[in-house]
This record gives structure tokens, C-alpha cells and sequence, in this order.
């Protein structure tokens, strides 16, 4: 298979990764202040995401795609808020453990990922065109 056609397949694959990542801050970050109904529930827990390279062997090249879509164990915020519904019996509220700095730094890092890959693509493209043209 030729090398421009492998990069394309590569590139498409990078994207949809990070499309994948982009999906699942936007849900943490949705979700970053809802509470539990009761003062027993646990509130939203961040998702984490896993990439791997996977071998394509029709193509001869590692394609990244995600592995898995997991949960982030790290403690929950504690909120004093008495008057709550979810407030335990210290007045305490759990908050998901979802750090907006974090999210956002993490968002930028896929929009821009994708953006770079987008790029590449539409290089790559360009470069099959002309060489089409050539041809004829």
C-alpha cells in the first residue's frame, strides 16, 4: 500500500481518538457540579481515557485507537452545604472529582491534536491531487 494512503488511514484513525477524547471531557466538564439525590449516592466520578496502537496489517502500520473509557478513583470534593438534600450528617455534599483546569488543559490538547491531524490530511490530499494531475 502506498505511503500516502497509509497516511491518511493513519491521520483518520488519530482523529477519531481524539474526537473520542473530546467527548469525554465535554461530559466531565457537564457534569463537574451535579450532586447525588441522597446523602448515600455517590455524584458523577470523572472518565479517564486509554489509547493503544493496534496493528493494521492490511496497511502495515499501528493505528492509535481507544482502549478504554474508565474512572478516575480519586476522591470526591467534600462541600459544606447543611441545607442540601445530599448533605450528609456533618452538612457535608460530594462533588464529582472533576478538576476544570484540568478538563479544559486536556480539551486543548485534543482540539489542537485534531487540528494538527486535520491539516496533515488535507496536505496529504493535496499532494495525491497533484500527483493525479500529473499523471494525466
Amino acid at each position: 500500500m502506498d505511503t500516502m494512503k497509509q497516511s491518511l488511514f493513519i491521520t483518520a484513525a488519530g482523529m477519531r481518538a481524539q474526537v473520542t477524547r473530546l467527548r469525554t471531557v465535554s461530559q466531565n466538564l457537564a457534569n463537574a457540579e451535579t450532586t447525588p439525590l441522597t446523602p448515600q449516592g455517590d455524584p458523577y466520578r470523572r472518565q479517564t481515557i486509554h489509547f493503544r496502537n493496534r496493528l493494521d496489517r492490511e496497511l502495515g502500520v499501528e493505528l492509535v485507537q481507544v482502549e478504554r473509557i474508565g474512572k478516575d478513583r480519586s476522591d470526591f470534593r467534600l462541600v459544606y452545604e447543611p441545607g442540601h438534600p445530599a448533605a450528609d450528617e456533618n452538612g457535608y455534599v460530594k462533588y464529582p472529582n472533576v478538576n476544570a483546569l484540568i478538563e479544559v488543559n486536556d480539551y486543548r490538547q485534543a482540539s489542537r491534536s485534531y487540528e494538527a491531524m486535520l491539516n496533515s490530511y488535507r496536505i496529504t490530499r493535496g499532494m495525491m491531487t497533484k500527483t493525479i494531475d500529473m499523471l494525466r
